[in-house]
């Protein structure tokens, strides 16, 4: 089922408030493959390419096999780079036993941001229809840093950004955005 005329309607009235000062983001991108390359990353270049016509900056960007050690590493050194506030994976969100994304954002996290897996899913669902269950997309706080794991396909990562994080991560969005929190992610 797509998602309702009213739902795409809805998010298209809610415009930017060009009152509101742009606020690029700085952001961490991470691959998850034991397939992909620099040479063959297509769903991280696809990603790289939005974030910055979307006017925010990769601070950093890596590759890493699927192994729930190595992206904890990155994970938590990103996490403690005060230059970095956002973190955005693609791959190893899958089923199989060596998709450990999700289990490593675990080991990493502050709080969950369950709202993100499943505003995906929904999306998604119109894409891929009921394959969407298989994903395991997920968002968690981890310090003061969002980190968001997109499953590694094209159009995945063309769905979460597009539909999601162009929105969430832009500070003109309204009602309410994830930039305009950043200040107060730390309270305690």
């Amino acid at each position: 089922m797509a998602p309702s005329p009213r739902a795409e309607s809805q998010e298209a009235s809610l415009p930017l408030d060009e009152n509101r000062m742009f606020k690029p983001v700085n952001i961490a991108l991470l691959t998850v493959s034991d397939t992909r390359g620099i040479d063959n990353d297509t769903s991280g270049d696809i990603l790289a390419e939005r974030i910055v016509s979307a006017g925010h900056t990769i601070v950093d960007r890596a590759i890493l096999r699927d192994d729930t050690t190595l992206i904890i590493a990155r994970l938590q050194k990103w996490i403690d780079d005060d230059n970095i506030d956002v973190i955005i994976s693609t791959g190893g969100t899958g089923l199989t036993g060596r998709d450990v994304t999700p289990e490593a954002l675990d080991r990493v996290k502050t709080k969950d941001i369950p709202g993100f897996g499943e505003l995906f899913r929904w999306l998604s669902f119109a894409s891929i229809g009921t394959s969407t269950i298989q994903s395991r997309a997920c968002a968690v706080l981890a310090g003061g840093t969002y980190v968001f794991a997109l499953p590694g396909s094209n159009g995945a990562v063309k769905d979460g950004w597009d539909q999601i994080l162009v929105h969430q991560l832009d500070s003109r969005h309204r009602p309410c955005n994830f930039v305009e929190l950043m200040p107060r992610l730390r309270e305690i």
